[in-house]
């Protein structure tokens, strides 16, 4: 078996295969869906068209010449098609999703309702600014919560995901550093329990990263941090609380380290919900944070999309903020377009437009509904559930740092499966056939074989009950040597496990029809 040095194997043992299958390859009444392309339909359409003698003279060069590749099927079988995909996904509306670091809340259907208004669900980024003073009137409000619940001075709403606000922090980094001239500063300290896109980041933007090392109670080395600073650090960037599920008691230590040695404080701000309402990050010294409100403020977020995240800024990197902003005159709202006059320092953009409008509509629903007492008690709430998880499981798995109480996820390590035969992974997909999502697996990275739950504050007791209850099961049959329901998991998913190595060194990712090379397709 392959086996990464966090301990997570990349290819599959020999798997089990269950006792039944069905006759014809579904799963009760989950259907066994082939690929839109291997449904058939390939000499129909699934809509009436013109007559084939409809003169298309007026299409020019632009009349199609080949078939287009596409199947044609009717309204029914698309639909049925697409719904039989969605039942083969997880998702927050069925159960508990405890990825960590993910903040997989529930998404309020009040919000969802407010975002399908026509005047902001029909919105197009190059109407009149005259004409759409509402929706800059929301962006505004949302702007200012955004500083009041951050202490910042300062918000770019156009980034629209948390790597996407990383970039955004690190470009005003570096174009203050430039204003000053200090275009030297080309490091970037980035600790080892970092989210992989900050280090990402950093290099992307041209920075080289130098690691910081964590203490045995999972947080910032200090020492490690005070003599890696200097004369050519640019920023620090930290997550807090960190991915260990901790805050960093010595952040206050941290920023002050950063600042004497000339360098900008980057905080990462994906763990924002178990502080909200509670620690405002600019009293900590904080320059720029990046705010996930697909986190926080219960924007869905479930297959990649769509995301904002917003970056406050202090007010030694607010002149450097990207256009556009939202500003008010004599004429109303309009929004700041170029880095130019009132806007000269700006470095510059982040995106065509204005930023995710459906998003920001979500969110703002979501602080009116809370308000200042609901939001701070979302963030305990959040602490709450993850501590009582933490506490009903630590029996049976080990914490990876038992002292004291965890933030808004509780990590484990592998320690309590040492010569079980299951690894990781294996309860993990064992878990899907108790019909629970996997928590987040192997990360941190430095926590061997890591198990990184996030319940959320939305999650009642009685589901944080069935959670535990099936984990402990699982944990109990793993002890007592029942190697075989680990290594075959999950026999009751629609789709059984991979082979990850093969995956990801042979990925199949285009359909072509059996028998056809890749040189033989029609460009049409």
């Amino acid at each position: 078996m392959t086996m990464l040095n966090v301990g997570r194997p990349t290819r599959p043992e020999a798997v089990l295969e269950p006792v039944h299958r069905s006759l014809a390859g579904g799963r009760g009444l989950l259907q066994d869906e082939p690929l839109i392309f291997e449904l058939g339909g390939w000499e129909k359409t699934g809509v009436d068209l013109a007559p084939a003698e409809h003169d298309a003279s007026d299409l020019g060069d632009l009349v199609r010449t080949a078939p287009i590749g596409l199947p044609g099927l009717s309204e029914p079988e698309a639909m049925r098609h697409y719904v039989r995909l969605s039942q083969k996904n997880h998702a927050i509306d069925l159960a508990l999703y405890p990825l960590g670091s993910c903040t997989m809340k529930h998404n309020p259907r009040l919000n969802e309702k407010a975002a399908r208004l026509a005047g902001f669900a029909d919105l197009h980024p190059l109407a009149p600014q005259s004409t759409v003073q509402g929706a800059l009137a929301l962006m505004d409000r949302l702007a200012h919560w955004l500083k009041a619940l951050t202490g910042m001075p300062a918000v770019a709403l156009s980034p629209k995901a948390g790597a996407h606000g990383e970039l955004c922090g690190l470009l005003a980094i570096k174009a203050a550093h430039e204003a000053k001239g200090q275009d030297h500063r080309r490091r970037v300290l980035v600790p080892t329990s970092a989210h992989g896109t900050n280090p990402a980041t950093a290099a992307f933007v041209g920075y080289s990263v130098t690691e910081i090392a964590q203490t045995e109670d999972g947080r910032v080395d200090i020492a490690d941090l005070a003599a890696k600073l200097g004369e050519d650090v640019a920023a620090i960037m930290v997550t807090n609380p960190n991915t260990c599920g901790l805050f960093e008691r010595d952040i206050l230590e941290i920023s002050r380290l950063t600042h004497e040695a000339g360098a900008y404080f980057y905080c990462d701000g994906a763990n924002f919900n178990a502080i909200v309402g509670r620690v405002r990050p600019g009293d900590l010294g904080v320059d720029a944070m990046h705010i996930n409100l697909h986190k926080t403020f219960s924007t869905p977020h479930g297959g990649g999309g769509p995301g904002a995240g917003p970056v406050v800024l202090s007010e030694a990197l607010a002149p450097f903020a990207p256009a556009p902003w939202v500003v008010s005159d004599g004429e109303g709202l309009r929004l700041v377009e170029e880095a130019k006059g009132e806007a000269a320092q700006a470095f510059g953009r982040m995106s065509a437009f204005h930023g995710q409008m459906g998003m920001f509509v979500r969110a703002y629903a979501y602080m009116l509904s809370h308000g200042a007492d609901g939001l701070r008690q979302v963030a305990e709430d959040a602490v709450l559930n993850a501590n009582y998880v933490k506490a009903r499981l630590s029996g049976a798995m080990t914490a990876a740092f038992p002292e004291g109480p965890c933030m808004h996820e509780a990590l484990f390590d592998d320690a309590w499966l040492e010569g079980t035969g299951v690894t990781t992974l294996d309860f993990a997909k064992a878990m899907i056939d108790e019909g629970f999502h996997p928590m987040t697996m192997y990360f941190p990275l430095v926590v061997h074989g890591a198990m990184l739950i996030e319940p959320t504050e939305t999650e009642s007791k009685q589901e944080l009950d069935r959670f535990c209850d099936a984990l402990l099961a699982l944990a109990e049959a793993a002890k007592a040597g029942d190697v075989d329901r680990f290594k075959g998991a999950p026999y009751l998913a629609p789709l059984r496990r991979l082979d990850e190595t093969q995956a990801a060194r042979r990925p199949k990712l285009v359909w072509r029809p059996e028998g056809v090379a890749p040189a033989q397709r029609s460009a049409g």
